[in-house]
C-alpha cells in the first residue's frame, strides 16, 4: 500500500479537478491510500482508503514562497509536506504555487544527505511518443559542474525506476555536439560526466534535437532548462493556434480537418503534457510532485500515478543508497 498526501486547494481549478482525479485514482489503484488536505466544506468525496484532514489556510499563487510556508502553517500544502516529513505519506502532490512547494520540499521534507541541490525534473514529449527526462527546469538558476553531475545521477535513476528505461542515454544540453563546445560550465561538466561510471553518458545534445529522441535524460542548469521548457510550451501553443486558424480558413480546409480529426487528436495527445504527469523535485527525503497549475483532472491524475510509482519503486531509498552515498 502506497500512501500519498494530496493538496486539495492548489491549482487554478481546485478543488474540483483534484477531487475528480483523487476519486479516479482510488478506483483504479486498490493499493493506494490518500490523505487529503483542504477545506472540509468543499470536499464532496468519501472513500474507504481516503482520510481527510481539514485545513484553515490556503497558499495563493501570488504569495511569496518562503514567507507563505513559514506563516501559513495550517495551509493544505504545508500540511501535506509535513505528512511526508513525519512518515505518514511516501509523497505529496500539489498543483499550487511552484515556489512555495519547492520551499516546502526543501525546508519541511528536507534534502537527502549528500545531495547538494535538488533538481526539478519533467518528462517532455518526443516525436516517437517515448518522451525524455529533462532537468533542471527551475529549481536552481545557477549551478556548478558537480551539481550538473548529480542531476545526471538523479535523472538516470528516475528514468530507470519511474519510466522503466533500461540503461538510459544521459546527455548534456549544449550549443554543439562536440566535446569542446560550450562555456566553462558545460566543458567542465562534460569531463565529469564522461568519467562517471554510474550511468551511460552519450555526450552533448543540441536543443534542436531534444524532441527527436536524442537522449533519454537531458541535463542542464535551472536557468537554461526553464527557458527551454517555456519556449517549447509557447511554440507548441502557437503552432496549435496557427494550425487551427489554417484549418478553419475555408470550407475546403474544414472538410480536410474533418477527415483528419482522429489523426490530429492522436498527435495532440502524443504532445500533451497531461500524459506525462507533473514535475518532480528530485533529491529530497520524500516524493514531491508538482502538477501544472492549469492542470485538468487527467493531468492531476497522471501526477498522482507518477507519485505512486515513485513510492512503489522506493525511489528515495535508491537515491539515498546511490547518489547520497557517492556524494556524502
Amino acid at each position: 500500500m502506497v500512501t500519498l498526501a494530496i493538496d486539495m486547494m492548489g491549482g487554478d481549478d481546485a478543488p474540483g479537478i483534484v477531487l475528480e482525479a483523487v476519486e479516479q485514482a482510488l478506483n483504479d489503484f486498490p493499493d493506494l491510500h490518500i490523505i487529503l488536505f483542504g477545506d472540509e466544506a468543499q470536499c464532496t468525496l468519501k472513500h474507504d482508503r481516503l482520510d481527510f484532514r481539514h485545513t484553515t489556510e490556503e497558499i495563493e499563487m501570488e504569495d511569496e514562497p518562503v514567507r507563505a510556508i513559514k506563516r501559513k502553517k495550517d495551509s493544505s500544502m504545508v500540511r501535506a509536506a509535513q505528512a511526508v516529513k513525519d512518515g505518514e505519506a511516501s509523497g505529496c502532490v500539489s498543483a499550487g504555487n511552484t515556489g512555495a512547494l519547492m520551499s516546502a520540499g526543501l525546508f519541511i521534507v528536507g534534502r537527502i544527505k549528500g545531495v547538494a541541490r535538488p533538481a526539478l525534473v519533467v518528462t517532455l514529449p518526443t516525436v516517437s511518443g517515448k518522451g525524455f527526462v529533462f532537468l533542471d527546469v527551475g529549481a536552481n538558476a545557477d549551478a556548478k559542474p558537480e551539481h550538473l553531475l548529480q542531476y545526471a545521477q538523479l535523472g538516470n535513476i528516475y528514468a530507470e525506476k519511474i519510466r522503466g528505461i533500461g540503461a538510459p542515454k544521459v546527455a548534456l544540453l549544449n550549443i554543439g555536439t562536440e566535446a569542446k563546445k560550450g562555456n566553462s560550465l558545460t566543458k567542465a561538466t562534460y569531463d565529469l560526466m564522461k568519467a562517471d561510471p554510474s550511468f551511460y553518458f552519450s555526450g552533448n545534445v543540441e536543443a534542436k534535437t531534444l524532441m527527436e529522441d536524442a537522449a533519454d535524460v537531458v541535463v542542464t542548469d535551472g536557468f537554461t532548462g526553464n527557458m527551454v521548457l517555456k519556449n517549447l510550451e509557447g511554440t507548441a501553443k502557437s503552432i496549435g493556434k496557427m494550425l487551427k486558424s489554417t484549418l478553419m480558413a475555408s470550407f475546403k480546409n474544414k472538410l480536410a480537418a474533418l477527415v483528419l480529426k482522429k489523426d490530429l487528436s492522436n498527435m495532440s495527445k502524443k504532445m500533451d503534457y497531461a500524459e506525462y504527469g507533473g514535475s518532480v523535485l528530485l533529491g529530497l527525503d520524500g516524493i514531491v510532485v508538482k502538477a501544472h497549475g492549469s492542470s485538468n483532472a487527467r493531468a492531476f491524475y497522471s501526477a498522482i500515478r507518477q507519485a505512486k510509482i515513485a513510492g512503489e519503486q522506493h525511489i528515495v531509498e535508491v537515491m539515498k543508497e546511490t547518489v547520497g552515498e557517492q556524494n556524502g
